[in-house]
């Protein structure tokens, strides 16, 4: 019988991180349910890209680290926001998998919960290897390829992904607002 795992994740972007716990996970069974957490997010400084923009990021990197294609899954998991029935929501839109994979505490609460075996994989240079790093260091102009696989890096400049982060990190709303604004001539 084949052992599946789940991994999920919001991906925003797919970094170094993510495919050394994914290499781990690959290691454990032998197929992988990678689950896209906030699905229904994008445009937001949090969640800049698009499930689709994720998608092909995963693709691209799990190509790139030689990953077989048979042996993974993408499932996009829109949000629910109800944590007490997140686990079982989780369960209804992805196919049969046995174990659970996860640095979060609450999800690994959630899925015990629900009788599910949980093995926490281990964080790879948490302190740099995070999306919000990232993303930081987009919005500042820092280096962040190194950060991430170099076809996650390609897709990302291919889809101007840090001119969307930047512009995401302006208060572009209120600049607009005082623009359009009725021009007051004043009066003689």
């Amino acid at each position: 019988m084949v052992k599946r795992g789940l991994f999920v994740g919001r991906f925003q972007p797919v970094h170094n991180g993510h495919l050394k716990a994914l290499e781990f996970v690959f290691l454990q069974v032998d197929e992988v349910i990678i689950g896209i957490g906030s699905a229904q997010a994008s445009h937001t400084l949090k969640n800049p890209f698009t499930t689709s923009e994720r998608m092909e990021m995963l693709i691209r990197a799990l190509d790139e680290a030689e990953f077989p294609k048979k042996r993974y899954y993408l499932i996009p998991l829109p949000d629910i926001n109800f944590n007490a029935i997140w686990a079982t929501y989780v369960v209804s839109m992805v196919p049969r998998f046995d174990v659970v994979f996860t640095g979060n505490s609450l999800v690994a609460q959630l899925f015990r919960e629900k009788g599910y075996e949980v093995i926490v994989q281990p964080m790879f240079r948490k302190d740099i290897l995070s999306a919000t790093e990232i993303r930081k260091r987009m919005v500042e102009g820092q280096p962040w390829e190194e950060l991430v696989p170099k076809s996650v890096a390609e897709f990302i400049r291919e889809i101007k992904g840090c001119e969307r982060i930047k512009m995401l990190a302006t208060n572009l709303e209120k600049n607009e607002k005082e623009l359009q604004a009725p021009i007051r001539i004043p009066e003689f």
